[in-house]
């Protein structure tokens, strides 16, 4: 039997799952006086899941964490499928799935810690950050260059379009 490589994985994908600490972001928390942990996100990421949407591919977070920045992120760029709080993340991709009607087979997911492992573990596109934890290197079918929360996002969302096809339709109005 013929390994599928990345590119071929990538194809298939129909919806695409960010986790947050560590992808969407560069996995640090600051917190402000009133003690609430505060979280930078990268514009350019955030074009890139725009582009996809774009490109037709559904997007969603599943993230351990709760985090009220999260759902304005979430809403600002349009993300259809948001699930916050709980290490359990098995059981909020099951129920994506179900509403989706989708099969692990069309799903992507980019994660970065032990916790992402029984999502990353069964979807068809495995996508891990480089400072991932090794445990998340070896099991994904692919790496980005750039670090969570500085470009990593973009760059699978780039990688997607590509692989797919949609990367010159979807760009085009900006390359006029």
């Amino acid at each position: 039997m013929m390994t599928m490589t990345y590119l071929e994985r990538a194809a298939r994908v129909k919806l695409m799952i960010f986790d947050v600490d560590g992808v969407l972001t560069d996995g640090s928390l600051h917190y402000g006086a009133d003690g609430e942990a505060l979280k930078t996100f990268n514009v350019h990421d955030g074009l890139g899941i725009k582009l996809i949407q774009e490109a037709g591919i559904d997007t969603a977070i599943i993230s351990a964490r709760k985090s009220p920045q999260v759902i304005k992120r979430a809403a600002d760029l349009g993300i259809n499928h948001l699930h916050q709080g709980g290490h359990d993340k098995l059981t909020p991709f099951n129920a994506l799935l179900e509403k989706t009607g989708l099969t692990a087979e069309q799903v992507g997911f980019i994660g970065d810690d032990v916790v992402d492992l029984p999502i990353l573990t069964r979807v068809g596109f495995a996508v891990a950050v480089p400072n991932g934890r090794k445990e998340v290197l070896e099991r994904a079918h692919h790496t980005t260059v750039a670090h969570g929360g500085r470009g990593a996002v973009r760059e699978v969302c780039e990688l997607l379009m590509h692989a797919q096809g949609s990367y010159e339709r979807v760009m085009a109005q900006f390359l006029v």
